[in-house]
């Protein structure tokens, strides 16, 4: 339960910082926060349906695991694929992350967010 309230706070900050000033000025950082939210929510989801999570540094591990989640696993790890493809992006990289790439990435936080959040109530 800590890991999916973590995830709601993330993208809640996320659709903050998404919504201030000029869409493009904060979009690495609101995209950053969706990564982590994207992270949590699978944290939480796998925990509650395998009793694990990944624990490694490279969090694509993560999406092994996301698969083996049902129903939705699936549809969930090809989410946090297309979240995680922007981490580097977003948290690191000498470019700021566009619009588009900011849309998809709250898009994407919000399902895996959800997907936790069904997975809990199972």
């Amino acid at each position: 339960m800590t890991r999916l309230r973590h995830a709601r706070k993330f993208f809640e900050v996320a659709e903050l910082v998404a919504g201030e000033g000029d869409e493009v000025e904060y979009a690495s950082q609101a995209a950053a926060l969706a990564v982590l939210a994207g992270i949590a929510a699978s944290d939480a989801a796998c925990c509650k349906s395998l009793g694990r999570r990944s624990r490694g540094q490279d969090h694509r591990a993560a999406i092994t695991l996301v698969e083996q989640v049902t129903p939705g696993g699936r549809r969930a790890a090809q989410s946090l694929n297309r979240l995680l493809s922007l981490k580097d992006e977003a948290q690191y990289g000498l470019f700021d992350v566009g619009g588009q790439d900011l849309k998809s990435a709250l898009r994407q936080a919000s399902e895996l967010v959800g997907f936790a959040e069904e997975t809990l109530r199972r």
